[in-house]
């Protein structure tokens, strides 16, 4: 019998022999969370039993507010002057797909101690191509995370709308801030598309080969709309009683974007019609030979051509060919499905495929940042990541001025901030690559540049301890205290959560985790399910991998992502115990160390694996972590760093593995 299927029953007889206990703990406020509570377990529980937790916890006046989705909680994070509070957060990525809905998200926060204190819900709109939540087809909230467990145990939550609105209410009583992501593209025939062609760059292409890239396609692709509604009739049974530029020109503000979503798809509540509408506009713009040009990332960005002997054959009878760059460089990304907002005018009518920086396309920023302040303001979410962030298209690199159109990330922030959220936060997603991989020139500038508070950094594609991870971990040690924004202690994240990235994780796992935590002048980020995350030292089925959840691929012949059922959380249950043991820790001692800056006794680097620490102003505790896997920890280094003074053992990672070895010790 192995130490695994031994674990799996002392976990569940623990908490099935001892859950009541854990239970008041949580509810007599003697904990922060519930513990040993299996996430498995948590979104399992009976709503009515969760309904009973929280009145116990938050009190009854405080959880019928919360369930009220014409109240608002206040956010435990809206006395900031700004967002610099993410620079020392301890996020948690979330999935919606891979917990079912909205209110299990509340289940699962429920494992979570304040130590992890933010919670980053990944996208929440309707999503486009394979079921892509990176692919929006709208700003309509995804109808698939309404819960109707909580439908009838409260009436009156009866839309997805009101029922993210009470979690992440019910979300800031328990103390957590809670992100929206914000996403600089859409599927490549969304809603948005679709409404505004002008928003988007556009290709003619006959067969296998583009014809036009031309600025002002959009005119044609408008036209092919126009006729549509004309033939078809509006859906919403509204006259077409003004021009076809009345209708698609931002320039005239008669029709607010909600009155021309409903007349050209109908009512947001009808999916089934607006999607049947869609691809109908959809197949008459491609039976033309037009489409939107694909997104693209790294340098060189622009310069593309057909593939034209690949392309996918859809179910309606169109190929979708796969698009290449002329001169492609080490980084370049072509993204098919999606398509990026046309934040920008072209050169000379787009013939060189050079973008005029100088020559924004302002109703696009307009749209963009007044659509996730709507959002903002609606669900009352406390950061932002950009997703994408990394992208610099200037040659050039960094410009030496920033202006307001520099970044559409950057100008969202500002937006939502100068409308009365000043404490709004971003969190960027960038890798903090080499300069002019990801984008031209140096990242590191190109966030400053963005006023970014946090990034996700890349610790999490490396293996703890490697020459890699030592020298990614000093840079960003060093650009903690020099830069304006600070790099994440990142763990996992929902897309390193995939097969081809296995032996990131088959070994110190639980150092991860223990820095994540007691690094407390960092931020750090850890993906939901990286708790019992299975080892897998060979290929698990794909339902133990959340990635492929960030998709729907039910196409049985695509085997590495085809996903069969709910997603199956890992049964690695002694690493959920040691994560448990630094869990119980931290919440003993969070209140004294919390957002304390790290002082060195030992400080790492390439050949130092060793590291030793204390925290400013509080000097009461000695943190060790051991990242070098091959050697144990040596004890007269240990004596001798911390100048021979008496040391009481809190807490040590021994017992659970020899290797990566993690202590905690109290000054005498």
């Amino acid at each position: 019998m192995t130490t695994e299927t031994l674990a799996k029953p002392l976990m569940f007889d623990l908490w099935r022999q001892n859950h009541y206990i854990y239970k008041d703990k949580y509810t007599s406020h003697q904990a922060s969370y519930i513990e040993n509570l299996l996430p498995e377990i948590a979104v399992q529980i009976n709503i009515y039993e969760i309904l009973d937790i929280l009145q116990r916890r938050l009190g009854t006046e405080t959880l019928q507010r919360a369930l009220d989705p014409n109240q608002v909680v206040q956010s435990p994070v809206s006395h900031y002057p700004d967002g610099r509070w993410l620079k020392q957060s301890n996020m948690v990525g979330v999935n919606v797909r891979t917990v079912g809905n909205f209110f299990n998200v509340i289940k699962y926060a429920l494992t979570l101690p304040k130590s992890q204190d933010s919670i980053h819900l990944l996208p929440i709109w309707e999503p486009g191509v394979v079921g892509s939540l990176y692919g929006m087809t709208s700003f309509n909230i995804n109808p698939h995370f309404f819960s109707q467990e909580l439908a009838t145990a409260i009436p009156q939550l009866n839309s997805v709308e009101k029922q993210l609105t009470a979690v992440v209410n019910v979300l800031h009583a328990m103390g957590k801030s809670v992100g929206m992501d914000v996403i600089p593209h859409t599927d490549r025939f969304s809603e948005m598309a679709i409404a505004n062609p002008r928003f988007f760059e556009w290709v003619r292409r006959v067969g296998g080969r583009i014809t036009s890239h031309s600025e002002t396609l959009y005119r044609e692709i408008e036209e092919i709309i126009w006729l549509y509604l004309h033939r078809h009739g509006t859906a919403n049974g509204t006259p077409l009683s003004y021009s076809r530029n009345v209708f698609f020109s931002p320039e005239i503000p008669i029709l607010t974007d909600e009155q021309r979503l409903e007349i050209l798809f109908g009512h947001k509540t009808d999916y089934q019609g607006r999607l049947r509408r869609r691809i109908e506009i959809m197949q008459d713009i491609v039976y033309q030979g037009y489409e939107t040009l694909p997104m693209t990332m790294a340098p060189p960005y622009r310069g593309l051509h057909i593939k034209n002997e690949e392309y996918i054959l859809d179910g309606n009878g169109n190929r979708w060919y796969t698009y290449e760059f002329d001169k492609p460089q080490a980084m370049s990304r072509v993204f098919g499905p999606l398509a990026r907002y046309k934040f920008y005018h072209s050169k000379d009518d787009n013939a060189h495929w050079k973008l005029d920086f100088q020559h924004p396309n302002k109703y696009v920023w307009n749209y963009l940042c007044q659509k996730i302040y709507e959002c903002q303001q609606a669900y009352h979410f406390d950061f932002m990541r950009g997703d994408m962030a990394h992208v610099q298209p200037r040659a050039e690199g960094v410009p030496a001025t920033i202006d307001d159109y520099y970044d559409p990330l950057r100008a969202v922030k500002k937006y939502v901030q100068n409308n009365g959220v000043p404490y709004f936060g971003f969190f960027a997603e960038t890798f903090l690559a080499e300069p002019d991989s990801m984008s031209y020139g140096d990242e590191r500038q190109h966030l400053e540049a963005i006023e970014a508070d946090s990034t996700l950094g890349d610790l999490q594609s490396t293996i703890v301890g490697s020459a890699e991870y030592m020298h990614k971990f000093a840079n960003y040690r060093a650009w903690l205290r020099n830069q304006r924004f600070a790099p994440c202690y990142t763990l996992i994240t929902a897309d390193r959560d995939a097969p081809r990235f296995d032996v990131f994780y088959q070994t110190g796992n639980h150092l991860r985790f223990f820095m994540g935590l007691f690094l407390t002048d960092m931020p750090s980020y850890m993906s939901l399910g990286f708790e019992t995350r299975n080892l897998h030292l060979e290929r698990g089925p794909n339902e133990e991998y959340s990635k492929l959840y960030v998709f729907e691929i039910k196409d049985q012949n695509e085997t590495d992502k085809v996903t069969n059922g709910l997603f199956s959380w890992g049964k690695n249950f002694e690493q959920f115990a040691i994560f448990e043991q630094i869990r119980a820790l931290a919440e003993n001692i969070w209140d004294e160390i919390k957002t304390r800056e790290v002082r060195w006794l030992l400080e790492p680097h390439e050949q130092q694996k060793l590291m030793v620490w204390t925290l400013q102003d509080n000097a009461k505790y000695v943190f060790v972590a051991n990242l070098d896997a091959s050697q144990p920890i040596d004890d007269h280094v240990l004596k001798e760093v911390t100048f021979n003074h008496p040391l009481t053992l809190l807490f040590d990672t021994a017992h659970y593995s020899a290797q990566h070895e993690c202590r905690v010790y109290a000054l005498n």
